[in-house]
């Protein structure tokens, strides 16, 4: 394994430090909608969060979604490039006092901003001590950061990963960090194929994330062959470039920024079955956004594919489920919900069109809900 040295002498790292560290001082100086606010809103108890977070960690914030799960309290998390901690701090919140999140990058001046305000987040949350640390590492050497394998429930990252010249290697450490069980849940830009070389050695590029931006099918291939379950996507927006230098360089390629679920669980044959959503998670008590096909609606049984049942069963969400016994059936056949393509893009394009449906009026819009009855 690499030691710490050889990635302080690594290019793109140097670059990346340098594009963040001093050339982008707060989120309107980037060149594209990537790191800017999610299409769809927030819900009420993350605003709640966010308005605990000191000004000073949300100006630097460059993230390209919300990184945050459910069933988090009590959860041990890690953040990998946590920037200035805005999603720490928001996490911080959301697994308790019991809770601990740990953010590492590798910007000494974004953890500057980040550290310099654990003092003022932990007398705002009203705990005793503090549930936040901050360390700094590369997300590409984990264990050289000083972080311990098989210790993590969660693992989030926001927009990060895409900066990193060797993808396999961040995921093959974050697997390492879960526990059995753990999941790694980030939002990250992705392409619709392989950048030129163009597109890759462009500072500029890279540092606004489409330079190292993956080819979404490579993801997937990526994550099962250091260990992962098939990747789960959550959801996707269409990425705009309005920079006219930066288009004429990226062509016709086009960018999404796409939020995916990872679980280390373990392999075998998975099974489908019926499960019920008991309604016990917080903030989710009527239903449950699992991820683009799946929404769960308390007390309501639901098929659900064999990788999910086996994600389900195996992680911290089992409390939350009743499953289908062996052998036996329940009562109702179960909702099967549509199958939906597992291409962000075309997810993206989707959500897209619903939203123009809903800003003028269109078939289920607050304006037009007839043609839904």
């Amino acid at each position: 394994m690499a030691d710490k040295t050889s990635f302080v002498d690594t290019t793109v790292h140097l670059d990346v430090k340098d594009y963040y560290g001093k050339k982008v001082q707060k989120t309107s100086d980037l060149k594209s909608n990537a790191c800017v606010a999610p299409a769809q809103p927030y819900p009420n108890f993350i605003l709640n969060a966010l308005k605990k977070v000191h000004p000073d960690v949300t100006d630097r914030y460059y993230g390209c979604g919300l990184a945050v799960p459910e069933c988090l309290e009590g959860c041990r998390i890690l953040d990998l490039g946590c920037g200035s901690g805005r999603d720490c701090y928001i996490l911080s919140q959301l697994v308790g006092e019991a809770g601990h999140v740990t953010g590492i990058d590798m910007t000494e001046d974004q953890l500057e901003v980040a550290r310099k305000h654990v003092d003022f987040h932990m007398k705002e949350f009203g705990y005793k001590k503090p549930n936040v640390t901050f360390v700094q590492g590369y997300i590409e050497a984990l264990t050289e950061a000083g972080l311990e394998k098989n210790s993590f429930d969660i693992i989030i990252s926001n927009c990060v990963v895409n900066l990193s010249p060797d993808k396999k290697k961040v995921l093959s450490e974050a697997y390492n960090m879960l526990k059995d069980g753990g999941e790694f849940f980030f939002s990250d830009m992705y392409s619709n194929g392989r950048q030129t070389e163009e597109i890759k050695n462009n500072k500029v590029l890279w540092g606004e994330g489409f330079g190292g931006a993956l080819w979404y099918k490579d993801l997937l291939q990526l994550a099962e062959e250091v260990g992962f379950r098939p990747p789960r996507l959550v959801k996707a927006n269409v990425i705009t470039v309005d920079d006219k230098e930066m288009q004429a360089i990226l062509g016709d390629f086009k960018f999404v920024s796409a939020t995916y679920r990872l679980f280390k669980v373990p392999k075998g044959s998975p099974k489908p079955c019926k499960v019920i959503y008991n309604g016990n998670i917080a903030e989710a008590e009527d239903s449950l956004r699992f991820d683009c096909q799946y929404t769960f609606k308390a007390d309501q049984v639901v098929e659900v594919d064999g990788e999910l049942a086996t994600n389900l069963t195996h992680s911290r969400y089992a409390q939350a489920f009743t499953f289908q016994p062996p052998g036996d059936s329940f009562e109702s056949c179960g909702v099967k919900p549509k199958a939906i393509s597992g291409d962000p893009f075309e997810l993206a394009a989707q959500l897209q069109k619903q939203s123009a449906a809903l800003a003028t009026g269109g078939c289920c819009s607050t304006q037009s809900a007839t043609c839904c009855k």
